[in-house]
């Protein structure tokens, strides 16, 4: 991944990242539309509070109406002895087929008013209807009540029902029943504003001279006296083939059909009884609209489903972390506990070695905390890589003892760390980066660990030191959840892949097996540690060495600092990746800490947005007591660890009231840097490395380095 030197970073993908978040936001509100998720209903229940006052033109009139714009109402019914079945809700694929069987035995036809929504779900229903000799009209996308929807709505409905019957069938309907509606006597005056514009939108509205309401299944017996016309005369029948079980319906058309045609009745569909031409065929365009905004629905509802699958396994992902986390906690904290008992000891003269370019804002008080250790035998070596802002004439000015300073040209970190490894005379080596002020007791704990001959390197507890501003209490927040449970996680499950540069302790005997630190990756700690686990050495955590650094104080500088970080964890993710398939201590950091990782800081950042997204559609069609019952137990959660975190590290709870914002920007920004990066590595691209502005934070800081451990047992040597 790091052998493309000559390539150009990649600009970001923020456009198609963007229209990607579009898209699924786009395909969740149809589906959210079209299955009406979190929507009340609006059914014949509730038709009861409504208001009638249609016109007496309407609601004396036959069930066939057709209204204009200019509110005339022209009204036709069947003729003598013709019975118009229609069926409302459909097409279901229990159902339909057994109402169309049924018509088929009897020779008979009737009048399908199909969901649009439907429609695309089974359009080949919708097709045999047709291809029987029967007729689809329409019956709205969604099945909204037309008298409560406002006009845009009602006319985006009629719209795409009819390109949603036009893919499916070839022809446009004509006819229009609205949904909740039944005989013309019960027309409201909100029904004949819909019903004029269903009118103007060249619909024959067709209602009921006899509504079975055969939905709320009152008997066999009951739906064939309902449907049954007075003596000789024509009808319109209303009945169901979806919505719920439909088979009392299937049982009364077997004992109604025959019993009216014995009585010379015929059995017809709407436009076949009134003498009218039928569905027309539709245009290429619209069958095209169909077809698209049938795979449109389709690919909706299957993300939908998907990002619901998404979203448990996460969760179920996350609350296994907690669990594995509160456990190595639990786990690590005992052992150090019993090792408290201990006497710390004197292990033989520290070498701490200091890459440095460009730090002049905190090289002094970094080397004023090393030297003011009160581990004995520490010598300090400064390498200057080449700095421009006299780093290393501020270090020769000190005139400390035990500390000495290397210039050497530009070459990058690893060379200037494996320059001072030469000239280092001690066997255990401790590496800092040039913005880190130690506590006077972090060298001693740090290096204590090395007591134990399995153990070839030891990571140390990083502070943030310039905590103030939102941006620095996320940051010192994410450095104490990060290094207080993932790495006791790591430390116990024998993993950890990585310790940071700005504390880290080695023994000498590790760098040689791994030929020192590698300059194949722009995580060069990572990358460095991954190698000293594959080599067969113990890596772990020592809480209690603490030092301080400074944070990025902006955005941009945050940006900067995290891309490097990412990509270069990929690198070198990516270069130990023969580990997954080793034994022993290189097998446990494959499977364990390289698992952990790809699945942690890979692929659940890259989900993050399609999860924002689909947070903002729970928004939108979900209820929004769900919504926040989610969102305060999944922030709980995080206060939970984050407290527990803050606890470990001795540190105040104060800064906790800014973790529920870290979802608005901080978070944000990491899965961007996340998949910024995972673009980068695709590509093949290489990073440059980008280094953060000083600002001398740590220096300012180096006051809350002394004294803050008291009371604890001093070294023994």
């Amino acid at each position: 991944m790091a052998g493309h030197a000559g390539r150009r970073e990649p600009r970001a993908h923020w456009l198609l990242l963007c229209l990607f978040m579009l898209v699924l936001l786009g395909e969740l509100c149809l589906n959210g539309y079209v299955s009406h998720v979190g929507a009340s209903g609006t059914g014949p229940a509730t038709r009861a509070a409504a208001v009638v006052g249609g016109p007496a033109a309407v609601t004396a009139g036959a069930p066939v109406q057709r209204i204009g714009a200019d509110a005339s109402v022209t009204s036709r019914g069947m003729p003598a002895k013709t019975i118009a079945l229609t069926f409302d809700d459909g097409p279901d694929p229990r159902f339909t087929p057994q109402i169309l069987d049924v018509l088929a035995r009897y020779h008979a036809h009737a009048t399908f008013f199909q969901i649009g929504s439907k429609v695309n779900e089974y359009p080949e229903i919708a097709r045999r209807i047709v291809a029987t000799g029967n007729e689809i009209g329409s019956h709205t996308f969604t099945h909204v009540e037309p008298g409560r929807a406002p006009a845009w709505q009602l006319s985006l409905e009629l719209t795409l029902t009819s390109n949603a019957i036009a893919a499916a069938t070839g022809r446009v309907p004509v006819l229009m029943r609205p949904p909740y509606s039944s005989e013309p006597a019960a027309v409201t005056g909100a029904d004949f504003t819909a019903l004029r514009q269903i009118g103007s939108a060249g619909y024959l509205a067709v209602l009921a001279d006899h509504d079975t309401e055969d939905w709320q299944r009152p008997g066999v017996g009951a739906i064939v006296v309902a449907a049954q016309p007075a003596s000789g005369a024509g009808a319109v029948v209303m009945m169901h083939d979806s919505g719920g079980d439909r088979s009392q319906t299937i049982a009364a058309l077997e004992v109604l059909i025959p019993r009216l045609q014995a009585q010379g009745y015929r059995f017809t569909s709407v436009s076949e009884g009134l003498g009218l031409t039928g569905a027309p065929p539709a245009s290429t365009g619209q069958r095209l609209r169909g077809h698209a905004l049938r795979w449109a629905q389709l690919a909706g509802a299957w993300l939908a489903r998907a990002m619901t699958v998404l979203m448990l396994v996460a969760v179920v992902l996350a609350a296994l972390r907690v669990v594995v986390q509160l456990w190595s906690t639990w786990l690590h904290v005992r052992r150090e506990r019993r090792r408290s008992h201990e006497s710390p000891r004197y292990l033989g003269p520290v070498s701490v070695i200091v890459p440095a370019y460009n730090e002049a804002a905190n090289i002094a008080a970094t080397v004023r905390s090393l030297v003011a250790s009160d581990y004995p035998h520490v010598e300090v070596i400064v390498v200057d890589d080449g700095s421009s802002d006299g780093t290393a004439d501020i270090v020769a000015r000190l005139r400390l003892p035990g500390v000495y300073v290397i210039r050497q040209a530009n070459a990058g970190k690893p060379a200037a760390l494996n320059n001072g490894i030469r000239h280092a005379r001690g066997d255990l080596l401790v590496l800092v980066d040039g913005d880190t002020v130690f506590e006077p007791d972090a060298i001693g704990r740090l290096v204590q660990p090395l007591r134990d001959p399995e153990v070839g390197a030891v990571s140390g507890n990083t502070k943030v030191a310039n905590r103030k501003g939102l941006l620095g209490r996320w940051q010192h927040l994410e450095y104490v959840i990060g290094f207080n449970l993932d790495r006791r996680m790591f430390d116990v499950g024998r993993c950890m892949p990585t310790v940071p540069g700005a504390i880290g302790a080695f023994r000498r005997a590790a760098v040689t097996d791994v030929g020192g630190v590698s300059d194949q990756t722009l995580a060069e700690d990572t990358d460095f540690t991954m190698a000293v686990i594959r080599a067969g050495w113990r890596v772990v955590y020592a809480s209690g060495a603490v030092a301080w650094t400074e944070a990025p104080a902006s955005l941009r500088q945050l940006w900067r600092q995290r891309y490097r970080w990412c990509y270069g964890t990929m690198q070198a993710m990516w270069k130990h990746r023969r580990a997954l398939l080793q034994r022993g201590a290189a097998g446990r950091l494959g499977r364990r800490g390289l698992g952990y990782l790809v699945l942690f800081q890979v692929l659940l950042p890259l989900s993050a947005p399609m999860v924002d997204v689909y947070g903002l559609y729970g928004l939108l069609f979900l209820p929004l007591g769900k919504v926040a019952v989610v969102w305060v137990g999944f922030v709980g959660v995080q206060l939970f660890t984050a407290g527990l975190a803050l606890r470990l590290d001795r540190e105040r709870y104060g800064p906790l009231w800014s973790l529920p914002l870290q979802q608005i920007v901080y978070r944000q920004l990491m899965y961007l840097v996340v998949f910024q990066s995972t673009v980068m590595a695709l590509l093949g691209g290489r990073l440059r490395w980008h280094r953060m502005v000083r600002t001398g934070a740590a220096s300012a800081h180096a006051s809350a380095a002394t004294g803050t451990r008291s009371g604890e047992p001093s070294m023994d040597m």
